[in-house]
């Protein structure tokens, strides 16, 4: 008999096809596009938290629509930009970029590129696509987009995961290790 799950309209439920039990999630964050002069890392802490109880955290991805663009904001007169959705590589080396920044000003060691991450896309949809590897091979292109496709992408950090967990991951791609 063919069956068809219908999620709710929240990522914060339909999270859980990801094979990671709800429940060992920590707070979510969200995560901006950087640009050349600034990359914020305030979700940091909330990170760090997470993973030092071994909770999951829910990595929320920008969305740019209709967003106006600083040129046309100077002048005085918006003109808005193309939509932009931020991709899981691109999370992932932003990600990867604050802990080398964290890590050398002596306060990071919250994940790292070994860290499991699944990358989730377009959850919901009849062609949705869950991938389970490293937070580098992610951020590296070792993971190719294509296993992913199109947004929109959202990415989870694993916390401790439980040997169920661990279970569902693998049909994800995902052969261990981790931290």
């Amino acid at each position: 008999m063919p069956v068809a799950v219908v999620h709710n309209a929240s990522i914060m439920n339909a999270v859980g096809c990801a094979g990671l039990q709800l429940y060992r999630y920590g707070e979510a964050v969200s995560l901006v596009f950087f640009t050349d002069t600034w990359a914020p890392d305030s979700f940091y802490d909330r990170v760090a938290a997470n993973r030092s109880r071994g909770l999951h955290t829910l990595v929320l991805l920008d969305i740019k629509v209709k967003e106006p663009t600083e040129e046309s904001l100077a002048r005085g007169k918006p003109v808005f930009g193309p939509p932009r959705y931020m991709t899981a590589d691109v999370a992932a080396a932003q990600l990867l970029r604050v802990e080398a920044a964290r890590t050398a000003a002596g306060t990071g060691g919250a994940y790292s590129a070994a860290t499991l991450a699944v990358a989730l896309a377009r959850v919901g949809g009849a062609d949705q696509a869950v991938v389970a590897a490293s937070l580098g091979d992610l951020a590296s292109g070792a993971v190719p987009a294509a296993a992913l496709g199109p947004p929109l992408h959202t990415l989870v950090l694993a916390g401790d995961v439980h040997p169920v967990e661990a279970e569902l991951l693998a049909k994800h791609g995902w052969g261990g290790g981790g931290g």
